[in-house]
């Protein structure tokens, strides 16, 4: 069964000095995000830009990739802690994304470093954000088991 989920925006003025508003998201988990272009390629200043949703769009969808493996391993985590980094920049296309870098720091006891690694590879190649960024997108995963 397919899900639907959507974003309602206001944008003002142009795209340098005009300003923007994520209204609602269908999950009311948020709203009235402002956004601006000066938020994507200068210092954020408050305000949110596509780039961070796509960051925690992607350390979000990878988290949950990640867990599932580990469980299905027989080695479920205790904590994972995950930073996604997704870069913004100007190339001679113009800009646009160019990499988002997920590292995760995993405590999960019973399992090696290079299992951990291995299927932390595995839930970037193939979680749905990733997918939907791969062939597009820079996509890297930095993973460090940590002790309890």
């Amino acid at each position: 069964m397919a899900v639907q989920r959507h974003a309602e925006i206001t944008w003002k003025g142009d795209l340098v000095t005009g300003s923007g508003t994520i209204d609602y998201v269908s999950s009311g988990a948020f709203s009235r995000m402002p956004v601006t272009w000066a938020s994507r390629t200068e210092a954020h200043g408050g305000k949110t830009s596509p780039e961070e949703l796509i960051a925690a769009a992607h350390g979000s969808c990878f988290s949950m990739a990640l867990s599932s493996r580990l469980a299905k391993n027989g080695t479920p985590a205790t904590e994972l802690k995950i930073k996604a980094v997704v870069t913004f920049d100007k190339g001679e296309a113009g800009w646009g994304i160019a990499s988002s870098v997920i590292e995760v720091r995993g405590v999960v006891p019973g399992i090696e470093a290079e299992t951990f690694t291995r299927l932390a590879e595995d839930a970037k190649d193939n979680c749905p954000v990733s997918q939907a960024l791969k062939g597009n997108v820079d996509l890297r995963v930095e993973a460090t088991l940590v002790d309890s």
